[in-house]
């Protein structure tokens, strides 16, 4: 199931109208910073902008709130908010707007917006804040939502600049969708001092691994370990192939298969391949867990 950045942050982001306004901004300011978009199914700038302002509430975590209102079922709440061009965009705090923007801006406008009314309500984004928020990133992306993981990745890297999962996270994304020297860019932005981070390690292996083998010649290489099933060649060409397409199990058991029977072939190449594989997998993975006790009780046995 995929996710949203209201889905990662129950009520942090929710639609209102004329009759729930007060209790979901006025009231609700007195506490925690609210932003109001007002925005229109037809109004394409909105539709541009509202994912950007949903990322950075989320990335936020808590800090500030999001309520978003349609015009075109609240004509008279807006004419009472003087609204007369969308999206249109209102902070409240303490029940009073106290900022705002008319139009579509740059997500970097967008990011500093949230991040001053974060401050103003004494809640910029914390420690705390950022895990909860890269947790939120990382569950989008095992959903499979990598425009919702990317953005929510972006929006922590800027509220915390050079931070390595969330630079890790967005090179991921990238990756996933096939864009291999965008994913190596975003790797390139990773502070010197942080590049040995676990996260940022893993993702560098995923893109070692992703320039290896090609998905089309699997065919051919599985005709040839069926022909000879002892040709570590053939089987190591087969497991690259595998990795290429994607079914990493079936990689790790034929790198297995080759070093259960000849532990130093080409200069230990299956074994190397493994511990690639691990770290684009990451530790904690099923099937690194899994692999890795096969491999020890064939190197130790």
């Amino acid at each position: 199931m995929q996710i949203n950045p209201a889905q990662a942050a129950p009520d942090l982001i929710k639609d209102s109208g004329i009759e729930t306004f007060g209790d979901d901004v006025i009231v609700a300011s007195r506490e925690t910073p609210v932003i109001v978009d007002f925005w229109a199914p037809w109004c394409g700038p909105c539709k541009q902008l509202q994912p950007a302002l949903e990322a950075a509430v989320t990335a936020a975590n808590g800090a500030v709130k999001l309520v978003k209102v349609n015009i075109d079922e609240n004509q008279m709440l807006a004419q009472q908010m003087r609204i007369q061009s969308i999206p249109a965009v209102l902070a409240f705090l303490d029940g009073q707007p106290v900022d705002g923007f008319v139009g579509a801006v740059p997500d970097s406008d967008i990011q500093k917006f949230v991040e001053r009314l974060a401050q103003a309500g004494g809640g910029a984004p914390g420690g705390d804040q950022i895990e909860a928020a890269l947790a939120a990133a990382d569950e989008a992306f095992a959903a499979g939502d990598l425009p919702n993981a990317a953005q929510i990745y972006s929006e922590i890297a800027k509220f915390d600049e050079g931070n390595a999962p969330a630079l890790a996270g967005l090179a991921r994304c990238r990756l996933a969708e096939g864009d291999v020297d965008g994913a190596k860019a975003v790797l390139d932005l990773v502070p010197e001092e942080k590049r040995n981070d676990p996260a940022v390690a893993s993702v560098r292996a995923a893109l070692e691994l992703a320039g290896s083998g090609a998905a089309g010649d699997r065919a051919e290489a599985e005709a040839a370990v069926a022909a000879n099933p002892d040709d570590h060649d053939a089987r190591f060409n087969l497991a690259e192939a595998e990795i290429a397409a994607g079914a990493m199990e079936n990689a790790v058991m034929n790198l297995l298969e080759i070093v259960a029977h000849d532990r130093e072939w080409n200069d230990d190449a299956a074994r190397k391949k493994l511990v690639t594989v691990f770290d684009a997998l990451g530790p904690a993975d099923p099937l690194t867990l899994k692999a890795r006790r096969r491999l020890s009780s064939i190197l130790f046995s």
